[in-house]
């Protein structure tokens, strides 16, 4: 008999996904007129959800643990509303319960309660903040809307909304989810998930960022445009703390080079409809651009630590891009590429939004400690991966079109070990 190990301490609260992508066209037509019941549910839920919350926090105050029949039934909220935002934003297809038991195409499994340090439950709220704002930002959650009595508006937005939107048409058009987007969706989920559970006081670890976390982990297909990260979580204070004036002469170059590019681009458009492919000149001119904005966008953000510099040469910079040398182009493609990449363009905006959010959070993290959290700095590098793949498909660097998915890296290989004998 063998068992699955994996290295590193499970979180708590653990994303599962079991979803086959396909998507029933008429329910998800009618998708929004159908979650109305679940809407006015969610919100009585999440009223007498954060109300018991008080409770649950008062018992972690004096007994350091939370009672059981408290734990279960804010575990069972925390489900009830993993489920329902995937049903939602189109990350699952079955109608889910009202009550957060049984399976579900896209769960959570929590952890039985155990012990809590005092000082961490005492500031729960002020320390969930940072959380807060990521949650906010990838909007995987309606469970945190319906504290505020608006379980849309207030829990489902930024990146989950986005790819729901999307997401819409795609489903109707194939009757199945594209795989990046529905992974895309389901990270923002299982991070919201994380997020409730610990301000319910259910757990106090805190919410893991680090893209790619769920069983199984999700899909990185192999991309033309690709990152690398090769670089210590250590950042000097004083680099991060003038980051913007050190940017300036950056942005003055880039918007200069930007001209050329525009010009090149249209050259490169001109000769891929003649050709086929585009020349390697231009290739090659275009692709260091996109490279440099992306090491120029790491730096600023705090994802990177290094000083840039301003040729975009391939390996000169820790978190750096990759790209295929030019490859045959559909002339079909290539003729309506910008009406083709408008969907990427809306995704590659929402991530831009989640890499402020990172660089801010980076930003106080870097001047506290003079190092930032890996999760925060692999999203980052993960959200400015998208946009570089969105950037380089508009400009033609190749014919594939952007991956969402957030996954960073691959999925870690399964170690076999003996079962020890009965």
């Amino acid at each position: 008999m063998t068992r699955v190990s994996r290295p590193g301490r499970p979180h708590p609260v653990r994303l599962v996904v079991r979803d086959d992508l396909r998507r029933n066209r008429l329910t998800v037509f009618f998708r929004l007129i159908l979650v109305l019941p679940h809407l006015v549910w969610i919100t009585l839920f999440g009223v007498a959800a954060f109300t018991l919350a008080f409770v649950m926090w008062l018992a972690v105050l004096f007994e350091r643990r939370a009672p059981a029949a408290l734990h279960g039934f804010l575990a069972s909220f925390t489900r009830y509303a993993v489920h329902l935002t995937a049903y939602v934003g189109l990350a699952a297809n079955p109608y889910p319960g009202f009550t957060g038991a049984g399976p579900y195409p896209v769960d959570v499994e929590i952890d039985p309660p155990a012990p809590q340090g005092r000082w961490g439950a005492g500031f729960r709220l002020v320390l969930a903040v940072p959380a807060f704002l990521v949650a906010s930002t990838l909007g995987g959650s309606v469970a945190l809307g319906s504290a505020y009595g608006g379980a849309v508006g207030g829990g489902v937005g930024g990146l989950t909304a986005t790819v729901a939107f999307l997401g819409w048409f795609a489903s109707l058009v194939r009757g199945r989810m594209p795989r990046g987007m529905r992974d895309a969706s389901v990270y923002a989920i299982g991070y919201a998930a994380q997020t409730t559970a610990y301000a319910l006081m259910l757990t106090d670890r805190y919410p893991d960022s680090t893209p790619g976390k769920g069983e199984p982990p999700p899909e990185l297909p192999a991309h033309p445009i690709a990152i690398a990260v090769d670089e210590d979580l250590r950042r000097p204070r004083l680099l991060v703390l003038f980051r913007f004036p050190l940017v300036v002469p950056h942005l003055v170059w880039l918007t200069l080079w930007a001209v050329l590019v525009v010009l090149a681009a249209l050259a490169a458009w001109i000769l891929a409809l003649a050709l086929g492919r585009v020349p390697r000149a231009l290739h090659r001119f275009i692709a260091a651009f996109v490279r440099a904005v992306t090491q120029l966008s790491a730096f600023f953000s705090i994802v990177g630590r290094q000083f840039p510099g301003f040729l975009g040469r391939e390996g000169s910079y820790p978190i750096d891009l990759t790209i295929d040398p030019p490859a045959r182009q559909r002339r079909l493609g290539v003729l309506v590429r910008l009406l083709l990449a408008m969907p990427a363009f809306l995704l590659a905006l929402t991530y831009s939004a989640v890499t402020f959010v990172v660089a801010v959070l980076l930003w106080f993290c870097a001047l506290l400690t003079g190092r930032v959290p890996p999760g925060l700095r692999d999203l980052g590098a993960a959200s400015l991966r998208y946009q570089a793949q969105a950037a380089g498909y508009a400009l033609l660097l190749m014919p594939r079109y952007p991956d969402s998915s957030p996954a960073l890296r691959p999925p870690p290989p399964v170690l076999l070990e003996p079962a020890e004998s009965l």
